[in-house]
């Protein structure tokens, strides 16, 4: 459904969530400097639109919080071909040549995280949570001047929560309220961003009206989502697309 005045707000007097295209629905958030935290596992659950969006308003120096960097050309890799990203908090970055460019030559920060660990930081954001204790990483180069202790005879690390100014976040439905519903494995990260985020804004395929989904299947409440865009065709690139030769 594209029609985005067909679906009621559930409040006449509330101020609506919906915004009809993905740089409205930027406009006044983004600013040079700023965290950014993006949804997504490699190019699936990415908020294909909202990138493109951040990518054409022209902000620079972003933090970026993400599981990984894109690809070259597409995702968060258009951010990095532009030079709008001065620093990476990630976990897998292998399927950007430019990053691996900009990094090796000192013109890209990053912050290595394990992957469980990313996850957790931003939930802990979310929920207000200032840091916790993990075992993972202990011993390693993640653990480099992170605080370690001890408990029941284990060692462990000391990781920060993570909050973002903004969080880009892609689901398959929502309601005018917010309410998310996401698609198999392309609800990924997206959960998580969505929490650790001051401000979030939703990317989704298909808007319904209030009370579509049924409470017990929504996977996010919508007060974790403060603006909500259609994107109802996005492209869902294949991250790596393998052929079998014809035969003959």
């Amino acid at each position: 459904m594209n029609d985005i005045a067909a679906v009621p707000h559930p409040s006449g007097t509330a101020k609506s969530k919906l915004f009809a295209d993905a740089q409205q629905a930027l406009q006044g958030l983004v600013a040079d400097g700023q965290i950014v935290a993006v949804g997504g596992f490699g190019l699936c659950g990415i908020p294909e639109a909202l990138i493109a969006a951040l990518r054409d308003s022209g902000v620079k120096s972003l933090t970026a919080i993400s599981n990984n960097a894109g690809v070259d050309g597409f995702g968060l890799g258009q951010l990095l071909a532009t030079r709008q990203i001065k620093k990476m908090i990630s976990s897998y970055v292998g399927e950007n040549k430019e990053f691996e460019r900009q990094f090796l030559n000192g013109e890209l920060e990053l912050e290595f995280n394990p992957q469980g660990t990313l996850a957790e930081r931003m939930r802990a954001g979310g929920a207000g949570i200032p840091a916790f204790y993990t075992r993972t990483g202990y011993g390693t180069i993640v653990a480099k001047g992170k605080e370690t202790r001890e408990f029941d005879g284990h060692h462990y690390v000391m990781e920060t929560a993570l909050r973002a100014d903004v969080s880009l976040v892609k689901a398959w439905k929502a309601d005018p309220s917010g309410n998310l519903l996401f698609r198999k494995t392309a609800r990924n990260f997206n959960p998580a961003v969505a929490m650790c985020g001051k401000v979030c804004v939703v990317e989704v395929e298909e808007l319904v009206a209030l009370g579509a989904i049924d409470p017990d299947h929504v996977h996010l409440p919508g007060i974790y989502v403060d603006r909500i865009v259609v994107n109802a065709h996005p492209e869902k690139r294949i991250e790596q697309r393998t052929l079998r030769a014809k035969s003959a």
